[in-house]
């Protein structure tokens, strides 16, 4: 059986070192490598890119846009998965969302540039895109959220402060940053769910691997329309009713039967759950991913499977 030839550009990375992990126990694939003392040689690095079926790049902003520079003019068979932020807002290449609509998925299908999802843009724009586009919220209203990750979203460096046995006691507890509003993953969040202005936005990172929710809070009185939280969790449960990967959960007034969810409950699946609760003044809809799943690895991979023209669930967990 002909293997389809994958290279990784930065596999040593969180992201691409879990691609790696996954791709490397399919039989469907071929996983090309480049030697460590070249992994930074832009010849190299080109002749592997245009050799491959698809090329992730899980760099830095800026080696991303340089590896992109390196496929060939006259290469139309490499496909591009690019995890950064750099092209995410870019309109040549496609998002790699399918689960918001037909037109996602079809330029997954057919364009050779996609951009891997932010993980906090994946929680955040799992609600706010049917928010607006089912008319439910006006474009122009006043998003806000707040998020918790697990560490494993810091980097290389985030997580060995995080393990260091000699580490400070302000570790042990959630830690919010990007507290001046530029976090990187704002401008995405604006431009995919076509809001008119970028939403008020609380990261946290807290105490525990992997794992992520995302809350995006609004009141009752500030809809297009008037919709009781039944007819909010109906246009979820219908937009996203063909969905494998994205799950509207049964309502309950207080999110859950318990009234609590952890954020690091999905760790290990590649999927997301929405949470939709409130009463008659206010509503909250709730995201539940795994920062390295669905927020990372695991959506690139679903984006190369549809790419590829293969079972989009293949090799993911669900």
């Amino acid at each position: 059986m002909a293997k389809f030839k994958v290279f990784i550009d930065g596999e040593a990375g969180t992201t691409g070192l879990r691609i790696r992990e996954r791709l490397s126990l399919r039989d469907d694939i071929e996983l090309l490598t480049i030697n460590p003392e070249y992994r930074k040689d832009k010849e190299e690095r080109r002749k592997l890119i245009n050799s491959s079926d698809i090329t992730f790049l899980c760099l830095p902003d800026e080696a991303s846009i340089e590896s992109v520079s390196l496929l060939d003019k006259n290469n139309k068979h490499t496909r591009i998965i690019d995890t950064s932020t750099a092209f995410r807002c870019d309109p040549n290449f496609a998002y790699g969302f399918p689960e918001l609509g037909d037109k996602f998925k079809n330029n997954i299908k057919t364009n050779q540039l996609i951009a891997n999802p932010g993980c906090y843009a994946t929680g955040f724009i799992s609600i706010a895109y049917p928010l607006v586009n089912l008319s439910i919220l006006p474009s122009d209203y006043p998003f806000s959220a707040n998020a918790i990750s697990g560490y494993s979203g810091a980097g290389k460096k985030g997580i060995s402060q995080y393990e260091d046995k000699e580490r400070s006691i302000e570790f042990d507890a959630p830690r919010l940053y990007a507290m001046g509003q530029t976090h990187k993953h704002l401008k995405e969040m604006q431009y995919i769910a076509g809001l008119k202005n970028k939403p008020l936005f609380n990261p946290y990172v807290c105490d525990f691997y992997e794992g992520m929710i995302v809350t995006i809070p609004f009141y009752k009185d500030k809809m297009k329309k008037e919709m009781s939280l039944e007819e909010i969790h109906k246009a979820f449960s219908d937009f996203y009713k063909d969905s494998k990967f994205v799950r509207v959960m049964p309502l309950v007034n207080t999110g859950t039967e318990s009234g609590f969810i952890s954020a690091n409950h999905l760790a290990g699946y590649d999927y997301l759950e929405i949470y939709i609760a409130g009463n008659d003044e206010r509503v909250s809809i709730t995201a539940v991913l795994d920062n390295l799943g669905k927020g990372a690895s695991g959506a690139a991979i679903e984006s190369m499977n549809i790419a590829l023209g293969l079972d989009e669930t293949l090799g993911l967990a669900l």
